[in-house]
């Protein structure tokens, strides 16, 4: 099977445009249900965290200020995760601070658009579950907390738990060998009916070529 990386930021706001910036990075790398490898890593991007973050997160102003320079973490981040298609939970939140970051060091600036998340991908799937936050979703689905909420390892652990339910949910409802990243990336897109005339249809068109 394909590898995907799952891949999880901590920040010190919500948008890098208001100069938020990266505290912490992780991603987890799967291949089917299986993880196989993981990175993760505090960076230092010479910002200062607000007392409010701190305790959302537990990333105080002393971690970051021994962590590696944000540039350090960034560039290994990226040759650690190479051409694997991306997901993440919330996957917009993620793709601005992945692109700016990236921006940072000769990348490009705009968001990736093929990052799938899961978030979409629940609202789709899973209409009865009420909420749609990472540890509601993983409360609903008995996935187990991989440790403390709101720090970059144990979302992406646990995000990684729900990605594995999406793709098994997808072949058992639609009757399909694979849920590969292409199709999580139509299905995100497409409304909650038509679904099924996705699914079908993507299968189609691989046959077809």
């Amino acid at each position: 099977m394909n590898p995907i990386a799952v891949i999880d930021f901590e920040t010190t706001g919500l948008s890098p445009a208001q100069g938020d910036r990266a505290t912490e990075i992780a991603v987890v790398v799967l291949e089917g249900t299986q993880v196989v490898d993981r990175f993760q890593s505090l960076m230092n991007a010479g910002v200062r965290i607000s007392p409010f973050i701190e305790a959302y997160t537990g990333i105080s102003n002393e971690m970051i200020r021994a962590a590696p320079p944000a540039a350090d973490v960034m560039s290994e981040a990226a040759r650690f995760v190479g051409d694997t298609p991306l997901v993440a939970h919330n996957a917009a939140f993620d793709q601005r601070f992945w692109a700016a970051e990236l921006a940072r060091l000769g990348g490009p600036a705009r968001p990736d658009p093929s990052m799938a998340c899961t978030l979409l991908l629940s609202r789709r799937l899973y209409p009865e579950a009420g909420s749609y936050r990472l540890g509601s979703l993983a409360a609903f689905h008995s996935i187990a907390p991989a440790g403390r909420a709101h720090r970059a390892m144990a979302d992406a652990e646990v995000a990684a738990g729900l990605l594995s339910r999406i793709q098994c949910d997808i072949r058992e409802r639609y009757e399909v060998d694979e849920a590969p990243h292409d199709l999580l990336l139509k299905l995100q897109r497409s409304p909650r009916k038509a679904l099924p005339k996705a699914v079908h249809g993507y299968f189609r068109s691989l046959r077809e070529h």
